[in-house]
């Protein structure tokens, strides 16, 4: 009969035993689903990129990684842009998205100070916005999302001294009221100016993002400074029309080193011609700027005590040097 009792109570602890485990897998498996569920928006939750030059083939790997980022999160995104370097137009382009009252904006700034109060107009109607690219570093956007520019910047100066042995004339072309343009161009001449006493940075000309004006630009250093053996180009437009610039002129060799990856720079490095050129983190830039702006919207980021989001204010995407050597790796696949 003791023993009986004693198979009983076994037999019920370890049923009781069964029930625990159950119902706290139960419990685990509805806190996961709960936590995935959180991860996922709906269709008909839209967040918005904003650029400038919209049709430059720059955007496309920025779009890549918002697209991308939006398919894991179940959302909807538009491309909006200036089709022009026409800060006015950026401007009226944000004001028409944030008259529409999306869930969230990324943004490229045209331009450091002209967009603030725009931006800034959109966090005031509870619209979280974040920055990639190019900052706006005085707006109340939550985050900027890009290259450290100053660091790319002394990147090119490095790789510009290596071309030529350290020493000769050099340039820039640049769009000088761009920040992120102006803090390549500071990297640049700091680093020359500091750790290369025998380079000298003898012009720094504007070339207006476009590439034929680049191109005059180059011209016109060349003219003045005959002697100049390198140009550095802040920009892939610039970049090619130094490269342009180069060609119409017979047996002139000069170093060329751009910025970013479309197909017209890739095949001036294989060609020779832009002996290197530095590939930005834009996947990274768009696919973490849309994973940033959704949690903004669902109140997932921790806060600090006054209420407002824990971000990082600020997130470096990396560059890498592209030459002849590694160019095949960096082709749209």
């Amino acid at each position: 009969m003791k023993k009986l009792v004693f198979i009983y109570v076994v037999l019920i602890s370890a049923f009781i035993l069964y029930l625990y485990h159950y119902h706290l897998e139960i419990s685990r498996f509805r806190s996961f689903y709960q936590q995935e569920k959180a991860l996922q928006g709906k269709m008909d939750e839209k967040y918005v990129m904003v650029t400038f030059q919209a049709g430059m083939d720059y955007w496309k790997r920025c779009l890549k990684g918002f697209e991308d980022a939006a398919q894991a999160l179940n959302v909807s995104v538009e491309y909006r842009g200036a089709t022009q370097y026409d800060v006015n137009e950026q401007v009226t382009v944000l004001e028409q998205v944030i008259a529409k009252k999306p869930a969230g904006i990324a943004v490229s700034a045209i331009n450091p100070t002209a967009l603030t109060e725009t931006i800034n107009k959109a966090v005031d109607k509870g619209i979280p916005v974040v920055l990639f690219d190019s900052n706006a570093s005085g707006s109340k956007a939550f985050s900027f999302l890009g290259t450290n520019n100053y660091n790319a910047g002394v990147t090119a100066a490095h790789k510009m001294a290596e071309l030529l042995g350290k020493r000769g004339k050099v340039a820039v072309i640049t769009l000088p009221h761009q920040l992120n343009h102006q803090e390549r161009t500071k990297g640049f001449l700091e680093t020359i100016y500091q750790e290369y006493p025998q380079m000298e940075v003898v012009a720094v000309k504007d070339g207006k993002g476009d590439s034929l004006a680049s191109k005059e630009a180059a011209l016109e250093i060349l003219n003045e400074y005959p002697d100049v053996e390198g140009i550095f180009a802040t920009e892939a437009n610039g970049g090619i029309g130094i490269g342009e610039a180069i060609l119409s002129l017979e047996n002139k060799k000069v170093k060329i080193i751009s910025f970013d990856t479309d197909k017209r720079t890739l095949d001036m490095v294989k060609q020779g011609i832009i002996s290197a050129t530095l590939a930005q983190g834009t996947w990274n830039m768009g696919y973490w700027s849309l994973q940033f702006l959704f949690h903004l919207h669902h109140r997932l980021t921790p806060s600090l005590q006054s209420g407002y989001p824990l971000l990082p204010p600020y997130v470096d995407t990396g560059i890498t040097v592209v030459t002849k050597a590694n160019v095949e790796n960096f082709y749209a696949k």
